[in-house]
């Protein structure tokens, strides 16, 4: 299986695994799971650290440099990712997360958040409660 992992779950992963649920570290550990972090998430903690956002005070260098060193693939947007935004419907307005869930939805790949408000979209949305 494809998990893709929303910004908040990939600054916890790498940042605080210890945080995560046995279920979550589960499916993050196991081999037969492909754990994906998007170009997305690293382009969303750049844009909050450049606005000096108190709660992003990670470095985008150093959590895609993170995410490598634990085995999760790197994602780059896709022309076809960007594009296929148009087709969601309007139940999220968050740029970063209509993205992100285009990309999972295109994969296929389900895509794990704590936003309950994405389920809406599709059964491949997994949230979890961070």
């Amino acid at each position: 299986m494809h998990l893709l992992l929303d910004t908040n779950y990939l600054l916890r992963a790498v940042g605080q695994p210890e945080r995560l649920t046995f279920a979550i570290r589960d499916a993050l550990e196991n081999l037969d799971n492909v754990v994906l972090f998007s170009a997305v998430s690293i382009w969303e903690i750049a844009i909050k650290t450049a606005l000096r956002r108190e709660d992003f005070g990670a470095k985008p260098d150093e959590v895609a440099r993170a995410a490598r060193d634990a085995g999760f693939v790197a994602l780059p947007v896709s022309i076809e990712d960007a594009a296929y935004v148009v087709t969601l419907p309007s139940h999220h307005r968050d740029p970063f997360d209509r993205l992100l869930l285009a990309q999972a939805l295109i994969r296929p790949a389900r895509l794990l958040t704590s936003d309950a408000v994405l389920a809406r979209y599709s059964e491949l949305v997994w949230v979890q409660s961070l």
